[in-house]
């Protein structure tokens, strides 16, 4: 993969940190048209016995949902995150109907998992999402909180939940234990959504463009405060650094003396003891 479409390190960082990246339009517009042909056609399969093949094998000879995959931005993305050859896990073509007005509740698509490795998900919207259409909305910094799928689905809305509101051709990428929920379609258009989850094959560890690794501006972005999880902004910012030493390769890496402190067990006895 050439470098250039590679994400770099504040990229890593900032996912690692909310749990997600959106790059609006970045997918052809003759794609996305072919995509949603394919989607209302029913064209594009998947189903349970092909998980856990190699992602390259699927949907060679489209040109809308293949296509999109085959993007190098979108090649790039899956790169860096997961690593070159993923495996494809499974896929849910999303379309809600005009003035719908009903939306989910609040879940994440994990059950508990102690991993430190992860899986991404691509949330593909090939038209304009404008708020009233609903879209996705995430919430920024809950994909460390280990819960398990709609355990959360009593809660309404969170301080700083984000939206998808985006131009057509907008990519969404998603650690796998974020939290989300569609929303009421309250326009006369049908809404689309295409999303796909992908596994590793391989040590998620430098996988990105380094050439920033040392960016000044990296050990800060892991103290962002979501504001919704209140006083837990400290657990917050740990779980992040931990994951961070993960991706570097790195158990000693540390953000302002964070986790140094805390890990400081001495065993040296001393003098005269």
């Amino acid at each position: 993969m050439d470098k250039q479409y590679l994400l770099n390190s504040v990229q890593m960082a900032n996912f690692v940190t909310d749990g997600m990246l959106i790059f609006d339009a970045i997918v052809p517009e003759e794609i996305n048209h072919e995509s949603m042909r394919e989607l209302d056609a029913k064209e594009i399969k998947g189903a349970y016995e092909t998980q856990g093949q190699p992602l390259d094998n699927l949907w060679q000879s489209s040109k809308g949902i293949g296509a999109m995959m085959r993007l190098p931005q979108v090649q790039g993305i899956i790169e860096s995150l997961v690593g070159a050859h993923p495996l494809y896990d499974h896929h849910f073509p999303h379309t809600v109907g005009p003035n719908h007005k009903s939306g989910q509740i609040w879940h994440a698509d994990n059950i508990i998992d102690p991993r430190m490795a992860f899986d991404i998900q691509l949330f593909y919207f090939p038209h304009d999402t404008p708020r009233e259409m609903g879209g996705t909305m995430f919430l920024p910094g809950s994909h460390l909180r280990r819960v398990h799928e709609t355990d959360i689905g009593r809660y309404q809305n969170f301080l700083n939940q984000k939206p998808m509101v985006c131009k057509a051709g907008a990519v969404a990428v998603a650690h796998h234990g974020i939290w989300h929920c569609a929303q009421p379609n309250l326009t006369d258009q049908r809404r689309y959504m295409f999303k796909l989850r992908i596994n590793p094959t391989v040590k998620q560890e430098l996988i990105w463009n380094t050439d920033d690794l040392n960016d000044p501006q990296i050990p800060d972005i892991f103290f962002r405060n979501h504001r919704w999880y209140g006083n837990d902004d400290r657990l917050e910012s740990a779980n992040r650094i931990k994951l961070w030493r993960f991706m570097v390769g790195d158990d000693k890496w540390d953000a302002h003396y964070w986790m140094t402190r805390i890990e400081n067990e001495p065993t040296r006895v001393p003098v005269g003891v």
